[in-house]
């Protein structure tokens, strides 16, 4: 498909810079494309309404590290220049896959060394080599530290990787490290938060408790990949990058059982869709999966298990805005977020959220 197909204008006012507080007051509109109304407007707060007994929901439960790396580069013993670094996906204990500006003079042996960001007592702290260089300003990183060790350094020198359309209007802070994060995080690894999550509190589960509603975890590691716009004029040679994931038996065994018995999957994000649909057979039966996943989702996707859909507002020309159109179409889907701007919905990762209903 032409990807202008899924461009439209947002002004930089819809842009939420600050996420909702607390969280569970975010605006959420609901999208039913068979239904009637198709849209209307309601609050976070409101989501237990929407449900069933019986329905589950499905988290994606990984946990952002500060991968937002600043260093100086070296050749022998001189320094040539500042780098930074977005670390996207883990290869190996010592390895991490990055995204680096600029990229253009990086080469394969180049020294790159952190903790130089006006804090000396960090420095010495983390050093790498360049092991491999790719397209797109992408690295592989041999740190010198290892396992845990590399994950603690990483704490100690890294930043909060905020999404670029953040960054470029104000730097990370303190309260990020708090609200850039689920309440329910605990699996170390992802450059980017699972954001349709960020909405939810100790209140809203209790409201889902109470109803009745299933949930369930998985996890999928959000690499800085999301953020990266297509290029390309057609959908079919964009290529995506992949993200490490895991669906346990458990979890695949209880959410068959919800299906089963008629109940409905309804995913928290556009991450733990991805996982659920690529551990899922052509018969909808959901099976244990652990690895990396590239799928990439457009209109004419045959869905294959996930019901309902809970997820911010997109990016235009976006691989998330064409994933939300092939779930509950594209002509909804555009007026959809033309509703949003002209109603004041927030956009983005800290923004407010949606309901999606899948159409049939």
């Amino acid at each position: 498909m032409r990807v202008d197909l899924f461009d439209f204008d947002l002004p930089e006012t819809s842009i939420a810079l600050r996420p909702a507080n607390p969280r569970d007051s975010a605006r959420m509109l609901v999208v039913r494309p068979d239904g009637e109304p198709v849209l209307s407007d309601h609050g976070v707060l409101d989501l237990p309404s929407f449900l069933r007994p019986g329905d589950a929901l499905v988290f994606n439960d990984t946990k952002v590290i500060p991968a937002q790396l600043e260093g100086l580069r070296r050749r022998s013993e001189e320094v040539v220049t500042q780098v930074s670094l977005t670390l996207h996906m883990r290869v190996a204990q010592d390895r991490w896959k990055a995204f680096a500006r600029p990229a253009r003079r990086l080469k394969p042996g180049d020294r790159i060394s952190f903790g130089h960001s006006g804090n000396s007592c960090l420095l010495g702290t983390l050093d790498a080599t360049v092991e491999e260089k790719a397209d797109a300003g992408e690295v592989t990183l041999r740190f010198d530290l290892s396992g845990p060790a590399l994950d603690e350094a990483i704490m100690a020198v890294g930043h909060i990787p905020l999404p670029p359309y953040i960054a470029s209007k104000r730097p990370d802070d303190a309260r990020d490290r708090t609200d850039y994060q689920t309440v329910y995080a605990r699996e170390e690894g992802a450059v980017a938060a699972p954001t349709a999550g960020l909405h939810f509190t100790e209140r809203l589960f209790s409201r889902l408790d109470e109803v009745g509603i299933e949930r369930h975890f998985v996890t999928l590691h959000v690499g800085a990949g999301t953020f990266l716009p297509v290029k390309t004029d057609d959908t079919d040679d964009h290529l995506m990058h992949e993200e490490i994931g895991h669906v346990s038996a458990a979890t695949a065994n209880s959410l068959n059982a919800v299906r089963a018995r008629g109940g409905r999957i309804v995913c928290v994000g556009t991450t733990s869709l991805r996982l659920i649909e690529s551990a899922a057979t052509k018969e909808g039966e959901i099976r244990p999966w652990s690895g990396a996943t590239g799928i990439f989702i457009t209109p004419g996707y045959r869905f294959r298990a996930v019901d309902m859909l809970m997820t911010n507002f997109h990016l235009p020309k976006s691989t998330l805005f064409m994933l939300v159109s092939a779930f509950a179409g594209l002509d909804t889907m555009r007026a959809a977020y033309a509703h949003a701007i002209a109603a004041g919905y927030r956009f983005y990762s800290y923004g407010d959220s949606s309901l999606l209903f899948r159409k049939d």
